[in-house]
């Protein structure tokens, strides 16, 4: 018991300074300034092209609360159960908190049970982008805004149908609005 014991003291350790190391800068590729893309408006249901938004570090910092940004810049996590968005039962739209996108519909929100906001998919694919991350000793799939690169969460293969996907996602990175 007390092999175990020194084990799981050292794992934590190691576990919590994983948690306190940040990268200076966001992995992600930026695109130029004037670059454009389409999203999918919810409340118009047609895509539209819109402009890149591209800040700088300080111009994050101006707009967004020190965890949100800990999170959307610094690809951070929220506390399980933190975020009042998780237990939201509202119908509306979840965009993000960094450039307005529409990201999740409420009826795509389920309960996975993990103290975050779970959807099925996102409101349209061309809204969120992907990237391998390889973190803390795990490959998974990261979950973005496609339009200013927000870190979200992650997508992992245990949703329920139609998608079979659950698109864990940190309440601190949306903005819903009601409908």
């Amino acid at each position: 018991m007390r092999d175990f014991m020194k084990f799981l003291g050292c794992f934590l350790f190691v576990a919590l300074i994983f948690v306190l190391i940040k990268p200076a800068e966001p992995g992600m590729p930026v695109a130029s300034p004037a670059a454009k893309i389409k999203i999918y408006n919810a409340m118009t249901g047609a895509s539209e092209e819109v402009d890149v938004v591209n800040k700088t570090k300080e111009e994050w910092e101006k707009i967004l609360t020190p965890e949100q940004f800990h999170v959307a810049r610094e690809h951070g996590t929220e506390r399980p159960f933190s975020s009042p968005l998780n237990d939201n039962k509202k119908k509306g739209i979840y965009k993000c908190i960094g450039c307005g996108t529409d990201l999740f519909s409420a009826e795509n929100k389920f309960d996975s049970g993990t103290g975050w906001p779970s959807f099925w998919q996102p409101v349209a694919k061309d809204n969120v982008g992907t990237t391998t991350d390889n973190s803390f000793f795990m490959k998974r799939v990261e979950v973005h805004c496609a339009r200013c690169q927000a870190h979200l969460g992650h997508i992992f293969d245990d949703g329920p149908k139609p998608t079979g996907k659950r698109y864990c996602i940190n309440g601190v990175a949306l903005k819903f609005v009601e409908q």
